[in-house]
């Protein structure tokens, strides 16, 4: 292993003991918040520090095994056991090696936040609509499946049911990691319900998703600067939505970002979830206009989640998913669209990693 490695490892190793004895003490653990980001920080340098271990304990096996195959008249039954314990020791401290660079990735603070999941239809009418409830239902299942708490923000019904536009809060460990490459366009084909001759249309929609604003961190708005807007909110909801101006509006005058709610009986709290996505579609504008900066440098290979980037094809007459970026390509597109995302999440993400691994190895040349 690298010296340069090594070294950061052994950070790694003394950072534990400090957040062992930060978390033994009285004060921290009365402060919930601090608590909670001393023991995020604990799970992750010990998870780091335990792999360190690990590798050294294998290098001292390994060290052992070469001295006892060099010690003059060594048996063959001691000769064959060194040699299976040295082809093992190598191929797990391979494998640690490879586990521990990962680990030691540039993380980004954002990807432990929740997100907030915008689905709009785009090309295609009412089947790109019902295409965007259809993806809606897909990301709902999966955030069930890994026990998160989904919230409707807003939401603008179709005519025949789908969505012209919805907005929902997803709550949970490390939304924003796991979802962040799903921004861009997502390309349907298949027979739409209204297709009377059986032909097969494309159609589209753009995600977007953006991670929950630290509010300490958040930009910063002049009230000024706002418009605020209530009005009386549409679609399901019982009596009391068709009788109440609930909704709230929210446009940011400099640069004509609107955002809205009307999931909650509550003009207030409304007013304070529109304030919330209008803040993460804020720093995502920021966000967005550095990466295009970036990429006047270097180009991904997962791209910048512009919502303009056709990043994935879903063909149904095929049951296949395609993913442009990564090239890869299944044909489970039924279980996918109930919710079964791990394989695409998981290869986004380790290409991702690659990227970053490939970045660092100038760096890590001896």
């Amino acid at each position: 292993m690298q010296t340069f490695l090594i070294q950061q490892l052994e950070r790694y190793t003394e950072r534990l003991r400090e957040l062992d004895f930060l978390l033994s003490r009285e004060d921290i653990m009365a402060d919930m918040q601090q608590y909670r980001l001393i023991a995020r920080e604990h799970a992750e340098v010990t998870q780091i520090a335990g792999r360190y271990e690990r590798h050294q304990q294998r290098s001292r096996d390994l060290q052992v095994a070469h001295e006892l195959l060099d010690e003059p008249g060594c048996d063959a039954e001691t000769t064959l056991m060194a040699e299976e314990e040295i082809a093992d020791a190598r191929e797990e401290l391979d494998k640690l090696e490879a586990e521990i660079q990962r680990l030691l990735l540039p993380k980004d603070p954002d990807d432990a936040r929740n997100a907030f999941l915008e689905i709009r239809a785009g090309t295609g009418g009412d089947e790109s609509a019902l295409f965007a409830a259809d993806l809606l239902r897909m990301y709902t299942r999966h955030a069930d499946s890994m026990g998160w708490r989904v919230e409707i923000i807003s939401a603008t019904d179709s005519e025949l049911g789908g969505y012209k536009e919805v907005v929902i809060r997803l709550e949970g460990d490390g939304v924003y990691g796991r979802l962040r490459f799903e921004s861009g366009g997502h390309r349907v084909q298949r027979v739409p319900v209204t297709e009377t001759q059986g032909r097969v249309h494309t159609s589209a929609c753009t995600v977007a998703v953006l991670p929950e604003p630290d509010e300490t961190q958040a930009v910063q708005i002049n009230p000024a600067e706002l418009r605020i807007d209530t009005y009386r909110a549409s679609g399901a909801g019982g009596q009391h939505i068709n009788k109440t101006d609930s909704a709230v509006r929210v446009t940011h005058l400099p640069t004509g970002i609107v955002a809205e709610c009307q999931d909650d009986r509550s003009q207030h709290r409304n007013k304070a979830k529109a304030l919330q996505v209008l803040l993460a579609r804020l720093q995502e504008k920021e966000r967005s206009e550095k990466a295009t900066k970036d990429a006047a440098l270097r180009k991904g290979l997962i791209g910048s989640g512009d919502r303009s980037d056709r990043i994935r094809t879903y063909n149904f007459p095929q049951g296949r998913l395609t993913d442009h970026r990564i090239n890869l390509t299944l044909y489970k597109l039924s279980t996918i669209m109930e919710g079964d995302l791990g394989d695409v999440l998981n290869a986004l993400v380790s290409a991702r990693e690659a990227e970053l691994l490939a970045e660092l190895a100038p760096d890590a040349l001896p």
